[in-house]
């Protein structure tokens, strides 16, 4: 039922998310052709552009007629403007005024005081700054569509007993597929035959290769290092993981953050306001008595337009914005947006799931003790002997650890599961029962005080305990829920960047969780709950502390997930519910990854501020120079667009961040990231 439940929330949440989205997505829709128009031909302008100033001016120092001059200076302004002039006239179809309009209309007033050259320049440097913009912002979406790469465009498919090689498109779900040593996985699917281990660096960021056998997933993209496998396909070549992954962050990247949609929304007014009080300064100065002359007023007026134009403040935020997302991404962190990005960095309190986040969610064994002159390879061995045949996740537990430690597991005879008790069966020709203590009280045999005292303690430890008796008490085992390696050291350096309250949440009972938490260092336990239980104590959080993040699965924590102010879903690679309903998904189970999208999303707010408060004083400086300095156009130009590179430069720095302790995302993946890059 709270499967079903958070199936339909999630259904829910991601209608509500797609709702409120599709007016941007429509827009960015309608830019692509435009878009890649631009990339295309842009250059070649900027090109035309230098070669018409440069004639225009030999034309002046070699005496040639005025109208071939003019020509130069028509042909200058035409490819410096062409689609400045059109981005103008868009916005001014939508009611809007935006930087590129303020740039003709400088370039156009310089031209009616008869300052060809100076407005030419101005289009000049205003098209190649968009030019290097375009190419530094690439480097963040190429940084994510070279993933695409990773993926084969052919597979070996088994049709009985040939192998016959095939476009990856033609493959269908239930298509078997061999993966030789050394291969790439062409599609997402199943293993069904054979063992190895992969990397499975470019979807989840693992560092260490990933043992795999038969029944375990496989991603397409990910490298098979040293097995040959048969890997029945489970999803189409159209939708992969990998290929979702693409999608997901090509959407994010279209999704503004909140600080870029203030500054669009300050541009349409700011540019309107500059607009204005340049049309007061051409008319007003020269009235006054003592006024400069129109034509220098006039001139003066276009200066101050240009410096005054928000460039390098509109570009300040999408610049670094999508340079953090591709740099998680990298990492197996996927961001679902710009402002999820910014709100990650106000966190004041975190709630984890325990089981399947703080826990591995796989019942282990952690304790072997056993009783009197008993081995310990005695005890474990005999136990696993009974529950070899035991459906029961502790049972299974228990046989894995003595399998692990090569102690020979028999087969029971006789072999009784007991319901809410545990097994007993016969083991060389004697009963053994293991179980716990109710089950020993029912077959009358009392428990010794000491071993009562080790069974005491280790269910304080929130352990389950079983115990194992034939013809005298052989011990205790105790299994429990794995804690995850790293989970104390997480919690501890999320205390330590400033997170004020760490929750647990679970369905589980109190004394297991508490237990969990003393060895993590959580602050605080809510146990017992159900899902609707967990979506009030996230909004009782909010409440207490402010922005809240929720930590879970993603199948049974959808509802705190999509109630969080940033949801987070681990180990989220081919779970469509998470990917679906949180906010940031983690596609390895590495806790780590938390702290490390924190520190990203606080050095991304900080550089976003960074550069804003720079565009500013620019912009403040060259107004004031312009107004009382007689700053030339030329000056106020290359004063102006430098500040546009800078930000955009210091915001692509976030590509190379590493994290506060230097970590870095897959080598491999770096390297042919680079590579692709040096290809262009």
């Amino acid at each position: 039922m709270s499967q079903e439940l958070s199936a339909q929330t999630a259904r829910s949440a991601a209608s509500k998310r797609q709702a409120g989205q599709q007016s941007e997505q429509r827009e960015t829709t309608s830019t692509i052709a435009l878009l890649l128009q631009r990339q295309r031909l842009e250059p070649l302008l900027v090109v035309i552009t230098a070669a018409a100033i440069v004639g225009s001016w030999l034309g002046e120092q070699l005496g040639w007629p005025p109208q071939i001059i003019l020509a130069a200076n028509v042909i200058s302004y035409v490819a410096g403007g062409w689609f400045g002039l059109q981005a103008g006239i868009g916005s001014l179809l939508k009611r809007e005024i935006n930087v590129d309009l303020l740039m003709v209309l400088a370039a156009a007033g310089a031209a009616v005081v008869n300052q060809w050259r100076e407005g030419a320049i101005l289009l000049f440097l205003f098209s190649l700054s968009n030019v290097l913009q375009a190419y530094a912002m690439d480097r963040s979406r190429n940084a994510i569509k070279a993933l695409l790469k990773l993926r084969p465009n052919e597979a070996t498919l088994r049709q009985g007993k040939a192998l016959v090689v095939v476009p990856v498109e033609t493959l269908a779900v239930g298509d078997v597929v061999v993966i030789r040593p050394g291969e790439r996985f062409p599609i997402d699917g199943r293993i069904t035959v054979g063992e190895s281990t992969v990397d499975q660096s470019p979807i989840t960021g693992e560092s260490m290769p990933v043992s795999k056998a038969p029944g375990d997933d496989v991603f397409a993209g990910t490298v098979n290092q040293n097995g040959s496998l048969d890997v029945q396909v489970t999803r189409p070549a159209n939708d992969t993981t990998l290929t979702r992954i693409i999608k997901m962050v090509e959407e994010a990247q279209g999704r503004r953050a909140i600080t870029q949609r203030f500054l669009d929304e300050f541009e349409q007014k700011y540019a309107a306001f500059v607009i204005g009080a340049v049309l007061l300064f051409i008319v007003i100065p020269p009235l006054l008595p003592g006024g400069p002359a129109f034509k220098d007023n006039f001139y003066r007026a276009m200066v101050l337009m240009t410096v005054a134009s928000p460039c390098a403040l509109v570009i300040s935020t999408p610049a670094s914005i999508l340079s953090a997302i591709a740099n998680a991404a990298r990492r197996g962190i996927l961001f679902k947006g710009g402002a999820h990005l910014e709100q990650m960095a106000t966190i004041k309190a975190i709630a984890f799931d325990k089981t399947g986040t703080i826990t591995t969610g796989r019942p282990a064994v952690t304790d072997v003790i056993p009783y009197g002159n008993v081995s310990r390879d005695e005890l474990l061995r005999l136990t696993a002997a009974v529950e070899a045949h035991s459906e029961h996740p502790v049972g299974r537990a228990v046989v894995e650890r003595a399998r692990s430690e090569t102690l020979h597991v028999g087969e029971p005879e006789n072999f009784e599961a007991i319901p809410g008790l545990g097994a007993r069966g016969l083991v060389e020709g004697t009963r053994v029962l293991v179980g716990n203590e109710r089950l020993m009280a029912a077959e009358g045999l009392p428990i010794p005080d000491d071993l009562q005292a080790v069974r005491t303690r280790l269910e304080a430890e929130g352990k389950t305990v079983l115990l194992t008796y034939r013809d005298g008490w052989l011990g205790a085992i105790a299994v429990a829920d794995e804690l995850r390696p790293n989970a104390a050291e997480v919690v501890r350096s999320l205390h330590e960047s400033g997170i004020e309250r760490v929750v647990i949440l679970t369905g589980d009972n109190e004394r297991v969780a508490q237990a969990i938490a003393r060895r993590v260092g959580a602050d605080e336990v809510r146990a017992n709950l159900l899902p609707d239980d967990k979506v009030n104590a996230v909004k009782a959080l909010e409440a207490q502390f402010g922005a809240t993040a929720m930590v879970g699965d993603g199948v049974n924590d959808a509802p705190a997930l999509a109630s969080a102010t940033i949801g987070i879903a681990m180990g989220a690679a081919g779970t469509d519910v998470a990917l679906e309903t949180a906010d940031v998904v983690l596609m390895a189970d590495d806790l780590s990854n938390i702290a490390y999208a924190m520190q990203l999303s606080r050095r991304a707010r900080r550089i976003v501020l960074q550069n804003v408060a720079f565009s500013l004083a620019v912009i403040a400086v060259l107004v004031v120079s312009a107004l009382g300095l007689n700053l030339p156009l030329p000056f106020g130009v290359v004063g102006h667009e430098g500040s546009t590179l800078i930000v955009v430069s210091n915001g692509l720095r976030l590509l190379a961040y590493r994290g506060e302790d230097g970590s870095a995302p897959s080598v491999e993946l770096i390297a042919h990231i680079r590579s692709l890059l040096s290809q262009r």
